[in-house]
């Protein structure tokens, strides 16, 4: 044996190590994967040894291999092997192949779950740590339900290192099997207030990454996180917290007022650029979570401005950036604040990065009001013009259509500049946006009626122009826009100046030379344009011509018909069908004109997006069913159909091409350099610049070429956009002349004899301006009988859907983690035969209450609605049993009203929109100031409850030195600070200037919630003003309900059953007869203002939960018949159950 080790020993000085194998691969760069080849044969033959040295080496080199993208996957078994090596070295390489190599699909895989186990619970620390690390590259669903109890015992480990570990692998356990997450989180939440620094940074990290996906799971840690943001001083946990409290926030916007002061300290102290920009945008979804009855906080609002405007104008491009996306979020809610620094915004545009332009234009949309858009649309045409590559031309043209169409062209005031805008976007050549620019050509002459005439002579201007025509040869979008100005010149044609003009212009040779489908469009209003013109004759009694218009169409509309585009040729062979027949009855001296305009009678209105998806399906269509059947399998599979389409042909022909030999290539090469030489928009490769030096001529030598000036450099009959600026200018200064005079004339009969002074200066609104034309909001077509469109589900394949988990709900039985137990043989049976029946009893029992709870509801609903909710029940079974189409083919044969009733938990059907509810009431209010209030409770503190009392000041005195106070009574007092008697008041720590509102919050204890009861109190405040202060009060009646003493709670159906089957509850129930309103309005109308959660819904009945902040349970079962509302109750306690059912009773009959 020793002589074995020996010979081990001195064979493996001669090995190949991963030195030796990547020296060799770098020498044989030409025969690589020979060499590669001959080395993987060596490996195999090591990997055959018992010697797990040499294993391990072997293991090393095809690590090193799999990264070079060669598969190992047959070496698996050996990893393992190298995996359960004794020595830290060996067993830290069979980790590392491991964690590269290992999968889901990995056979072998389900072999590492004993070995993995050993190593977590080994001596060594670093054994268990290369376990930890590894396990995370390739944990399986498998693996992760094995092992979560012995990673939550690491979690506790004595090392640091380790429950470090254990704290972050615990997130990759928790995507694999989520039903780990509430059993372990109670031990992670302690790791939040673990004394190692690197620990707790863990444990942040992954509740951060977690309520990342699901943030309302995690709102009760808010107050654990607000201490560690205060006390800690690591920038990067700082990040994660307050990264987390911006996505808690929307959920509770009282988070979000207590989170403004530290973060405003942070934001001024820190000098971390990193910190600083979390700050910043935590703040600003704090503030736009903030409704808008609370405090201004433009304080807030400008100083994040501020230091965003230090971050743009950093020399660092990432941090520019970051503060201009930082930017875009506060203009959204504080659009006023952002547009101060519009300066700075249009200075980026001049970077010489790409994405900080792209942003800058993004933020420029939301910055344009009717006063500047003229001056930013004018700065972006300028850097259209200058702009280097097409994306970024582009993108400024569509940005340029976005900031004049937003919100129905709210900002544009004169719609012949935003015309001529768009006409002098047609000049640019190769932008892939012409159909932009032609959609919004169409769209505003649709909808301004005014603009119709003008749009009309600038459209017949483009037609009649050759640039356009020209430009479809060199493959560019810009032609769209001869789409747009054919179509508007031929619905619109009475607007034409000179119609025979721009029919000629539609009818010309080199019209045949654009695409398929704006000649197709030509042709379509070339016919409208012909129709008009005919009738203008007609009526001028020139019979001549119109026989001369007639006679043009016969001889241009053949070119049309020989088009190779199929729609153009069928339009244009049915067309001049049509004109040959007109032709012949005007030989006849037959009026034609008003039997041809009747074909395009009427108004083409925009048809409504998604209408083709919201026709309804005809009864008896099966959209599913097989129109031919399917070939089978036996047939050939050789023989392909013959396509019946032009693209599928062609694509099969090219498919079939032979390849072309050397002499057509070669050929092929010279007639497309010379197609190149000819095109004077193609830019030429220039010689070197040696060459260049040497063949450049004197200055004598260079051609003087005379110009001719009669020759316009623009297209004629375009006007510049710049003339419409200086008359739009024109017609706002004279418009706000007038309103002066106006006002000043008002003012002159108010108050004669005394006189007014008025200021040169004068400060204009976007509401001072109107503007010149109104747009018009068409009504968009939609098809009878239309289906509302149903809203997307949520994405089925997302890992973190699996993670939205209640993690406030009690722990159940069932939950627990799996432990590895030994087996014992001689009870393995009888335990068996125990287990059985009580897992099926507990799974059982709250179906069948469920059950008989649903069917008692329905007995009282009459017989025949049982029935036929019983048939219902059996087709929908079945229905889940056929295919598809036969589910489709049932729900249409069902009408809408006697749909099966389908159990809702934890929420209800939307139906029709909610009306806005509030839950702060009436407190008091005199002219200076008045009180609104609201109660709420926390399960946390089964003693207090929290009043939240808003105060406006109403009057035009500054309010100060408030105090509230209340008349205790032997059941509910008011916290007061140390030291104070129960006759003395609690300060509002805050005053309030004219007109504005804010919030105070008092605490009660509370000892027996069972009863309502009224405090009588007092608000004492001085009220300063110029005349003096004085000293007021306002008395209040302060009524603590049953119902503010409840918390809403979620329940779910089976606890909900097991609840009420207890026999612990007592009963009640009351009916309020004279019920209009709709049960899906009544039941969020109680939901919201007696808080309480819907445990299941079932047609016109639901079934409800709440709980006390004493740990009352109530339970309610809500129905509604025709005009009634019946509510039968069960709770802890009767008398908090009658008091309850009288509140909501007072409430039912307001509604």
């Amino acid at each position: 044996m020793a002589l074995k080790m020996v010979k081990g020993s001195i064979d493996r000085m001669f090995d190949k190590n991963l030195q030796d194998l990547v020296r060799g691969i770098r020498n044989h760069k030409e025969d690589e994967a020979k060499y590669i080849s001959q080395c993987i044969d060596e490996i195999k033959q090591e990997l055959k040894q018992d010697n797990i040295a040499v294993k391990a080496n072997a293991v090393c080199k095809l690590t090193y291999l799999q990264m070079l993208g060669y598969d190992i996957s047959w070496a698996a078994f050996n990893i393992i092997e190298v995996m359960s090596a004794s020595k830290f070295t060996f067993k830290r390489i069979g980790y590392l192949a491991a964690s590269q190599c290992f999968h889901e699909g990995t056979d072998v895989i389900m072999l590492t779950t004993n070995q993995i186990r050993k190593d977590l619970s080994s001596p060594s620390q670093y054994d268990t740590g290369v376990a930890l690390t590894g396990l995370s590259c390739f944990v399986t669903p498998d693996l992760a339900r094995d092992l979560a109890n012995d990673i939550m015992t690491l979690m506790s480990h004595t090392k640091p290192y380790i429950r470090k570990k254990a704290v972050l692998i615990m997130y990759k356990v928790f995507l694999k099997y989520p039903e780990s997450l509430r059993p372990a989180f109670p031990r992670l939440k302690e790791k939040l207030e673990d004394p190692d620094p690197g620990v707790q940074s863990a444990a942040v990290n992954v509740i951060c990454e977690l309520a990342r996906r699901n943030p309302k799971n995690y709102l009760s840690l808010a107050p654990l996180f607000f201490k560690l943001m205060t006390s800690s001083t690591n920038n990067w946990v700082l990040i994660k917290i307050i990264k987390l409290f911006g996505a808690l926030t929307p959920l509770e916007p009282r988070l979000g007022k207590k989170l403004i002061e530290p973060l405003t300290n942070l934001i001024h102290s820190t000098s971390a650029m990193s910190l600083l920009y979390e700050c910043v945008n935590t703040v600003i979804a704090v503030l736009i979570s903030l409704s808008s009855g609370m405090p201004n906080h433009s304080a807030s609002i400008q100083l994040c401005v501020q230091k965003l405007r230090i971050l743009i104008e950093d020399s660092d491009q990432n941090l520019k950036y970051l503060g201009l996306l930082a930017m875009s979020k506060i203009l959204r809610t504080h659009p006023k604040s952002v547009q101060a620094h519009k300066d700075l915004v249009l200075q980026c545009l001049d970077d010489k990065d790409e994405s900080i332009r792209l942003r800058a234009l993004d933020l420029l949309y939301g910055m344009v009001s009717k006063k500047n858009l003229v001056e930013i649309v004018k700065k972006l045409m300028s850097h259209v013009d200058k702009a280097e590559g097409t994306t970024y031309r582009d993108e400024l043209l569509t940005k340029i259509i976005d900031i004049c169409s937003q919100c129905n062209y709210q900002h544009v005031t004169n719609f012949q500049w935003y015309i001529s805008v768009l006409v002098e976007l047609t000049r640019l050549e190769g932008t892939r946006h012409g159909h932009l620019i032609a959609a919004q050509m169409l769209d505003v002459a649709i909808r301004v009626r005014a603009i119709r005439k003008f749009a009309v002579s600038q459209m017949s201007a483009l037609l009649d122009s050759t640039h356009l025509v020209a430009s479809s040869t060199q493959r560019s979008g810009i032609c769209e826009v001869l789409y747009a100005a054919a179509w508007i010149c031929g619905e619109f044609s009475e607007h034409l100046q000179e119609p025979h003009q721009t029919l000629e212009a539609m009818l010309r040779p080199k019209v045949t030379t654009l695409p398929g489908h704006i000649q197709a469009v030509y042709v379509q209003n070339v016919v409208k344009l012909y129709a008009s013109i005919l009738q203008q004759k007609e009526q001028a009694a020139e019979p001549e011509a119109a026989q001369d218009v007639t006679q043009l169409m016969v001889d241009r509309l053949p070119q049309f018909v020989q088009s190779a585009d199929l729609e153009v040729q069928e339009r244009a062979s049915c067309i001049l069908q049509l004109v040959k027949h007109i032709q012949k009855l005007q030989a006849k001296d037959v009026p034609v004109a008003e039997e041809v305009s009747a074909l395009f009678a009427g108004e083409l209105n925009p048809v409504a997006p998604k209408a083709q998806k919201k026709v309804p399906v005809p009864e008896g269509l099966d959209l599913d069913a097989w129109i031919n059947e399917p070939p089978s399998d036996s047939e050939s599979e050789d023989e392909k159909p013959k396509g019946i389409f032009h693209e599928e042909e062609q694509r099969h022909a090219k498919q079939q091409l032979p390849e072309a030999d050397e002499e057509e290539l070669a050929r092929r090469r010279e007639a497309r350099k010379q197609e190149q030489a000819n095109n004077p928009f193609y830019i030429k490769s220039s010689p070197s610049p040696q060459k260049r030096y040497q063949d450049m001529p004197g200055v004598e030598h260079i051609p003087v070429v005379q110009i001719d000036l009669s020759v316009p450099l623009k297209v004629p009959g375009m006007p510049m956009s710049d003339q419409y600026v200086k008359l739009e200018e024109e017609r706002r200064h004279r418009q706000r002349l007038e309103k002066d005079r106006k006002k000043k004339k008002k003012k002159d009969k108010e108050k004669k004899g005394k006189p007014r002074h008025h200021g040169s200066l004068h400060t204009e609104s976007d509401e001072d301006i109107t503007p010149a034309q109104q747009v018009d909001i068409v009504t968009e077509e939609m098809p009878e009988n239309a289906l509302p469109s149903d809203e997307d589900d949520k994405d089925p394949n997302d890992p973190y859907r699996a993670l939205d988990i209640d993690l406030d709900k009690p722990l159940a039985d069932s939950e627990k983690l799996p432990v590895q137990k030994h087996r014992n043989v001689d009870n393995s049976k009888s335990a068996d035969k125990e287990d059985v029946p009580v897992v099926e009893k507990k799974i059982k029992k709250p179906k069948k209450k469920e059950k008989k709870h649903r069917e008692k509801e329905r007995e009282e609903k009459g017989k025949e609605k049982e029935k036929s909710s019983k048939r219902k029940k059996k087709k929908h079974k079945k229905e889940k049993e056929e295919r598809s189409k036969d589910k489709k083919k049932s729900k249409k044969k069902k009408p809408p009203s006697d749909k099966a009733a389908e159990p809702v938990e934890n929420g209800a059907l939307d139906e029709e929109p909610l009306p806005p509810m509030s839950s702060y009431c009436l407190l008091a209010e005199n002219s200076y100031i008045r009180m609104t209030y609201d109660i709420q409770g926390s399960l946390q503190k089964d003693s207090q409850v929290t009043v939240s009392v808003v105060l406006e000041n109403q009057s035009c005195s500054f309010l100060k030195n408030m105090e509230l106070n209340v008349l205790d009574s032997l059941n509910t007092k008011l916290a007061r600070p140390e030291g104070s008697s129960v006759h003395d008041g609690v300060p509002v720590p805050f005053q309030l200037p004219p007109g504005i509102s804010n919030e105070a919050q008092f605490v009660f204890t509370i000892q027996s919630i069972v009863m309502a009861q009224k405090l009588k109190g007092t608000l004492s405040f001085i009220a300063k003003n110029d005349e003096g202060s004085t000293h007021e009060k306002l008395d209040f009646k302060l009524h603590f309900s049953c119902t503010s003493y409840l918390v809403t709670t979620p329940c779910y159906s089976d606890a909900f059953a097991k609840l009420l089957e207890s026999g612990d509850l007592s009963m009640s129930s009351i009916k309020v007869d004279g019920i209009s309103m709709s049960f899906q309005n009544l039941l969020a109308k109680i939901c919201f203002h007696h808080h309480f959660s819907v445990v299941e819904r079932v047609d016109s009945c639901a079934s409800m939960y709440s709980r006390s902040i004493q740990g009352h349970h109530v339970c309610l079962l809500m129905k509604k018949g025709e005009k009634s509302v019946s509510i039968d109750g069960k709770c802890s306690d009767s008398t908090l159950l009658s008091n309850l059912l009288e509140e909501l009773k007072a409430t039912l009959a307001k509604c």
